[in-house]
């Protein structure tokens, strides 16, 4: 079982090595949330983590194991509701549980401290077997699609026409004075 704790700018650097090697490149091929064949490059950079974990309205919450940062999960929030992102597990430890815990502990901690209504997030259409991970949990597709921004300093698109669907989970119904 792991400990969570949101992250402080220290973390950043360990943060954003393990959502590199979770999402991309040879390492990220030891789990199944790989994005290797789809796009090179990285994810996320050590100064766009640190300057998530300075903001008011978002936080990373870390998993922690022997010490040791295994997982990761980003909540931004957004009027009433949280966007969820770079959700990474240590790619040898997936199919363990720890992503089903990073995502319940976050929401749990999110609907304590903002009250939100729902979350939502982004997934690449072709990633069927993280969008059934994803409702699983309680998400919803919405059919909602835009296309994978292509243009970045960080990564190269290996794949053509790749597109993100939004993924939604209400919670409560939003009060008129929300």
């Amino acid at each position: 079982m792991l400990s969570f704790h949101k992250a402080e700018i220290g973390d950043a650097s360990a943060i954003s090595d393990l959502i590199n090697a979770a999402y991309r490149g040879e390492t990220s091929r030891l789990g199944w949330t790989t994005e290797a064949d789809l796009i090179d490059g990285l994810r996320t950079t050590t100064a766009e983590v640190a300057e998530i974990i300075r903001r008011e309205d978002a936080f990373i919450l870390v998993g922690v194991l022997k010490d040791q940062i295994v997982a990761t999960i980003c909540c931004e929030r957004h009027e009433n509701t949280a966007k969820l992102g770079m959700v990474a597990v240590k790619p040898a430890l997936q199919n363990k549980g720890y992503g089903r815990e990073m995502i319940q502990a976050v929401e749990a901690i999110t609907l304590r401290e903002w009250r939100v209504a729902g979350f939502f997030m982004s997934v690449i259409t072709v990633r069927k077997e993280l969008i059934e991970f994803y409702e699983r949990l309680g998400y919803e597709r919405t059919g909602n699609l835009n296309d994978f921004p292509v243009e970045s300093d960080l990564w190269q698109v290996k794949v053509p026409n790749l597109k993100l669907e939004y993924l939604v989970k209400i919670m409560r119904r939003p009060a008129a004075s929300d």
